[in-house]
């Protein structure tokens, strides 16, 4: 027998019986087969769901209407875009959107528009919320929105809920902006937090009218008729709460921001589609 080097390719070619050959057949169709089964089918992607055709894009009814859609930016509540938010998009079922549209008509005329910062929120958004509520340790975003409340009560003091009427497609959070309207600076992760009942010159900027308090502040200040809310901060209240209900919106008292438009084409139903333009697409 030859001795091969490393490198060194032999000349012959083996050769095998009839017979062999016919064994190597047979070994090889059960081990081909015992493959096949345990291979992983290949991952398929999850086809997301769809909003039904009764939802639109606010744009698309009001164009003029302001969009700061909070979570889909890391400032909110809990410190990083929520799950579900694929755009800065505000989805509503068309009846909502159409009253919005009047509302906004007229503000228009008093020299005032509408700014939305949250509108239709999937029920991912919401779970997510529960997630980061049941995180003691992460308390990035206390001294702003949740300075006076203690974390472990935020499901006893119902500022989290495992279910929430945005994901119903009626519900919404805004408020009002004097035109002509000043663009609102970006939040800088990181930057140092001011309580969202602090004076308006103090906290966050934002273009709203002085409602009081910051949005999302979880505070008894943000109940809609507190009486400590007085001047020109109770007057910016009231002229959204007159304004959205005389056209069907129905106000959470604990909540100056937050209107439900009734009655609602889902009184029952939590969707979960993404908020996004793909979500809404072949309506």
């Amino acid at each position: 027998m030859p001795r091969f080097t490393r490198g060194f390719t032999p000349s012959f070619t083996p050769k095998f019986t009839p017979r062999f050959t016919a064994a190597l057949r047979a070994l090889a169709l059960p081990l081909a087969a015992l493959l096949a089964v345990s291979a992983p089918a290949p991952a398929q992607a999850r086809a997301e769901p769809k909003a039904p055709k009764e939802f639109v894009a606010l744009s698309d009814v009001d164009p003029t209407i302001l969009q700061e859609i909070r979570y889909y930016t890391p400032h909110n509540f809990t410190g990083h875009p929520v799950d579900g938010y694929r755009e800065p998009l505000c989805v509503l079922t068309r009846p909502a959107a159409e009253a919005l549209h009047k509302a906004q008509r007229s503000l228009l005329r008093r020299g005032y528009t509408l700014k939305v910062y949250d509108c239709y929120r999937p029920q991912r958004a919401v779970n997510d919320f529960v997630e980061w509520a049941e995180d003691l340790d992460d308390q990035s975003m206390k001294g702003e929105f949740y300075p006076d409340v203690d974390k472990t009560r935020l499901f006893e003091d119902g500022y989290i809920a495992e279910k929430s009427g945005h994901s119903r497609g009626s519900t919404l959070d805004l408020t009002i902006v004097k035109l002509p309207a000043v663009p609102t600076r970006p939040y800088v992760p990181g930057e140092k937090l001011v309580p969202c009942y602090a004076p308006k010159d103090q906290r966050f900027p934002d273009n709203s009218v002085d409602m009081g308090t910051g949005y999302d502040c979880f505070d008894t200040l943000s109940h809609t008729l507190d009486p400590r809310i007085q001047g020109a901060q109770r007057a910016n209240r009231l002229l959204l709460k007159d304004t959205l209900e005389s056209l069907g919106f129905v106000n959470l008292a604990e909540e100056w921001w937050h209107y439900t438009y009734k009655p609602e084409l889902f009184p029952d139903t939590y969707f979960d589609f993404p908020v996004s333009r793909r979500s809404l697409r072949g309506h």
